[in-house]
Order: C-alpha cells, then structure tokens, then sequence
C-alpha cells in the first residue's frame, strides 16, 4: 500500500463535471490499497474573480482581508470533491488549511509555509478516509488567514506530501507534464520524460506555469518524488527529480516566457555609497520581489538603475519608490508593463560555451532588441518588448533544435 498525495489545479475541477471526473480517478487510486490525500485550488477563474472584485472597490485593497477573500474559492472546491466522493460510494473528509495547521509566516498574499501539523490528515486516512486539502492557504501563529502566491496549491500538496512522508506527489494539470516550451506557443515543442530540480526550479521561476517554484524547492529539499501529468489524459508525465549525467549531455532543455513582469527605471541617481540600499531595503521590507538589476556606468555622479518586479506588486512599489526618489535627488521615476521576458534553460550550459551568442545572434536576425539581459548557470534571460514575447519564443526553439530534444 503506497500513500499517494494527488493535486488537482483550477481547470481540472472547472464545473460540476470535471469534478465527478476527478472524484472517479481519485477513487481508483484508492482502490488500489492506496492511502489518497488530495490538494485542490479553487474552481478555474474563481481566484481571479475575487481579485477582481476586491479592485473594483479599491486599487489598493488590504491585503489582510484579500487572504480571506481569496481563500474561499478553495473552501467551495474541497467541499464540491468530497461531496462527488461521498455521492459514488467512498469516504471522505475535507479540510481548509486552518484545520491541517498549516503554518505559515505573516506575510499577506505571498506567505511561506514553516509548520505542517499533519495529524489530522493521517487520522483520516487511517480511518480509511480520503483527506481533501484545501490548497493556497494557511494560517499564522495568531489564526489569521493567508495565501501562498500564485500557483501555492503546487507548494501546499509537496509540502503536505513531505510532512506525511508520502510515497509520491502527483500534480494534476491541464497539460501531460513539462514541455521544451508552451505547447500553445510552440506547436513542435516536445514532452520531456524527466527535468532536474535545478532545471525545473528556473522554468519554474522564469514564466512556466506548469509548477510553482516553491513546490519544486519542497520537493528537492525532502526528496518527495514530483510527477507532473493530465488530469483529462491518461499516460504521459514528466518526472521532477535528481539531475544525472545524461541531462548535461542536452545543452539547453527548454524556453519560457514570463509576461508578468514590469520594468522600473529612476534616472539620474547620485552615485554614492548606500543609495541602492536605500532603494532596494525597503522594496524587500514590503515583501516585493526584485528579479533583474542593471546600473549604468556613472557620469558626472550620476547614474541610471532599471530592475523588474512583478506586476501584480508594481503600484506597490511605486508608491514606495516615490518618496525615495524625491528624497535621495533622483531626476525621474518610469515604469514599463510592456514588456516580456524569454529564458533559455538547461543544465548542459554548465560546460559549453557560445549559447549566450547564439542566443542574441538569433533574435537579432528578426530585429528583436534585448532590454536587459540576466544569466545563472543554466539560465539566461532577455526583457523583450512584449509584441515580439512569443516570436522570440519560436525563434529560440527552433535556434537550440529543441523539437529534436530525447530526453
């Protein structure tokens, strides 16, 4: 008898009938002498919804009361499964975050899990019982309720998987595992078999909406065995685990495209000791990710710094940034939402040279002008205007043959 932690996202319990269509698939884990504990995030759109009603109100709502807001599309998602579960013959119990203990610190809309109390969970699976969680949320130590982020049901089911010492963790989607780009972009893009954490953990981060990086990181840090496959097919998936020799031998495994970042840029900043910490301290206090920096050369004691945040936090940050600029003497303060960025990835770039200009030299061939350019071991990233998001996407796959990838 395995113990199976399963997650289903938004699209596969959509309506009423894909949720009888998942209720069923649970069902033949279970008997199968499985032990099933189930993760679901909230109906598809019911998430952005709520957001949107909260902005019709205000476009700064507070960000305490979004989380309770938020979280309710996933209350109504585990009570429609159990209740599909119970309605075919099966026992089962749902829970919300609150009731699993799942602890989380106090940071509103994007908080991190530090303690799993999963002994409800296992009681109920020991009673024979199929625990359905309520994924996304969590609760502080002072009760009050949060939210993990976009994609925080991925992170709520390896976590609850590590805390049970679950056999494996499978991620149901909308898509039959990890391509070499979006199938929706890339008509030729190819299924991979298996990706590296490392590899998984930067497409992750760079725009792949297939995982959430924070699910990747769990999963890497307590060795959970992650399997990416389709709720709506059988077969297929793809294996998120430890990097073997054979992955080095690909140079570059996929490219992806983020669309949800925006470009700040303040110009004429003096160019003196302690400016930028003035500037990026308090961007970090608010909990706002920064992800590319670039600082021109000074000239006559000035200097321009641009970076990206996301842009669900970008009026945030200007309203931190405004007073920060006028204050250290800084000219002016931009912003850009119209722009995209498109990675490569791949774990043989470790030990090959020449990807970085192959990669401008093949964007440059159909005038695409890079931005801002970022690079770790096996990754680099352009910020591309966003008309050219998807055809820089095209032009990479095709660059690096990565229809042709086996893997």
């Amino acid at each position: 008898m395995a113990l199976i932690v399963q997650k289903y996202g938004g699209t596969s319990v959509g309506d009423t009938e894909r949720i009888k269509n998942v209720a069923k698939k649970i069902i033949e884990s279970k008997k199968k002498g499985n032990q099933v504990a189930v993760v679901v995030s909230a109906m598809s759109g019911d998430t952005d919804r709520l957001i949107g009603l909260a902005h019709k109100i205000t476009d700064l709502p507070n960000e305490r009361e979004m989380d309770v807001l938020m979280s309710s599309g996933e209350r109504v998602s585990i009570a429609l499964v159990a209740i599909a579960i119970r309605s075919m013959g099966e026992k089962a119990v749902s829970f919300t975050g609150r009731q699993v203990g799942m602890l989380t610190d106090k940071v509103h809309t994007k908080a991190r899990i530090e303690k799993i109390n999963a002994g409800r969970i296992r009681a109920a699976l020991d009673s024979g019982h199929i625990a359905i969680v309520a994924g996304f949320q969590g609760i502080t130590e002072e009760g009050d309720v949060t939210t993990l982020g976009r994609g925080g049901s991925d992170t709520s089911a390896v976590a609850i998987a590590a805390a049970l010492n679950a056999d494996v963790c499978e991620i149901y989607t909308d898509v039959d595992g990890v391509y070499t780009a979006d199938p929706r972009i890339v008509p030729g893009a190819r299924r991979l078999d298996k990706i590296s954490h490392e590899e998984m953990l930067e497409m992750a981060s760079l725009g792949a909406k297939v995982l959430q990086i924070r699910s990747v990181e769990f999963a890497m840090k307590y060795n959970v065995p992650l399997y990416v496959l389709s709720s709506f097919a059988e077969g297929g998936g793809t294996l998120v685990t430890m990097e073997d020799e054979t992955m080095e031998q690909v140079l570059v495994t996929g490219v992806t495209l983020a669309r949800d970042d925006a470009k700040v840029s303040i110009r004429r900043v003096p160019d003196r000791p302690g400016i930028a910490a003035s500037i990026f301290k308090p961007l970090a206090d608010a909990s706002i990710v920064v992800d590319m920096i670039i600082q021109n050369v000074s000239k006559d004691g000035f200097t321009d710094i641009t970076f990206t945040v996301n842009k669900a936090d970008c009026k945030k940050a200007l309203k931190i940034m405004e007073p920060i600029v006028k204050s250290i003497g800084a000219a002016e303060l931009n912003t850009d939402e119209n722009i995209s960025k498109v990675s490569i990835i791949g774990a043989g770039m470790r030990n090959h040279a020449g990807v970085a200009s192959k990669m401008f030299e093949s964007l440059s061939k159909d005038g695409i002008n890079i931005q801002m350019i970022s690079t770790s071991e096996i990754k680099i990233s352009c910020i591309v205007e966003s008309k050219y998001g998807e055809l820089a996407v095209r032009i990479l796959h095709d660059a690096f043959a990565l229809d042709k990838i086996n893997r």
